[in-house]
């Protein structure tokens, strides 16, 4: 081995293939990884919900870095080592600003996803068809979300789903003086965090938790809200279908999310 022991991986458009699925290449040899003592996680904007229908064909995963770095994940014992919450007032206020009616709002709270009720229905007018699959597996369906949000002490996220990038620009000056950590996420989204939360975050909550040390880690992804993760990993490993500015700052390249770019880089670095 080359002395990396953690592996962080990006999911969409790294792990997941163009149409959501694990090359089985990719789980032969992250099964192969693990086996050798190599902790390889999530890192992933996704609540841990959300990952758990993946988590059944990778029983090697135990950690997810999720929710964009606001938590950091046990699935085999079940239970959060870190967690980073959006203050409901600040809520409150986004969603005062930018309104219910022309986005899609999502909060992720622990192990739970909601949306509003009428949204779900017609995802895909906010780019987001593709995963209407996983919506109608694990999100809850709720009339209002700032009522919603209400509800609950802990929120560790939000997302807005816009129906084009000048609708997000429009919320986005909007709200930008908000004390949040705004990502512009695939084409017309806003993924939203607590202040100072970040992939690198959690990535650093998790290895300090496994007495890993930080050159010791590597991450793999492929777009902007990756770059928070790359520039503090070990080693920074862009797909072959990263952004060309996520490519720059890498220090290798690999192949694609369709051809088991994740497996290779994997096998490269451990000396499989």
């Amino acid at each position: 081995m080359n002395g990396y022991l953690l592996f962080a991986l990006d999911m969409d458009g790294t792990l997941l293939t163009s149409d959501k699925r694990i090359h089985p290449e990719t789980v032969r040899d992250i099964a192969c990884a693990a086996g050798r003592g190599v902790h390889i996680v999530y890192s992933s904007g996704r609540g841990a919900v959300e990952l758990t229908p993946y988590a059944r064909q990778l029983p090697g995963i135990r950690w997810a870095i999720c929710s964009s770095g606001a938590e950091v994940y046990d699935f085999q014992e079940k239970r959060f080592v870190f967690r980073s919450g959006i203050a409901i007032d600040l809520i409150r206020e986004v969603i005062r600003a930018v309104g219910e009616e022309d986005c899609m709002v999502h909060f992720l709270n622990e192990l739970c996803s909601f949306v509003r009720e009428d949204k779900i229905t017609h995802m895909e007018d906010y780019h987001m068809g593709l995963y209407k699959p996983l919506y109608d597996q694990v999100a809850t369906a709720v009339p209002c979300m700032l009522e919603e949000a209400e509800k609950h002490e802990f929120i560790a996220k939000m997302n807005l789903f816009f129906r084009t990038p000048e609708d997000r620009e429009t919320a986005f000056l909007k709200i930008r003086h908000l004390p949040l950590t705004f990502v512009k996420g695939e084409d017309s989204n806003l993924e939203i965090n607590a202040a100072g939360v970040s992939k690198a975050m959690g990535l650093e909550k998790l290895a300090a938790h496994l007495g890993i040390p930080m050159e010791e880690t590597v991450g793999i992804g492929d777009g902007e809200n990756d770059r928070a993760l790359l520039e503090a990993a070990g080693c920074a490993v862009a797909m072959g279908n990263a952004d060309p500015g996520i490519r720059a700052i890498c220090d290798l390249v690999t192949d694609d999310n369709d051809h088991n770019g994740v497996g290779k880089a994997i096998r490269r670095l451990i000396g499989a």
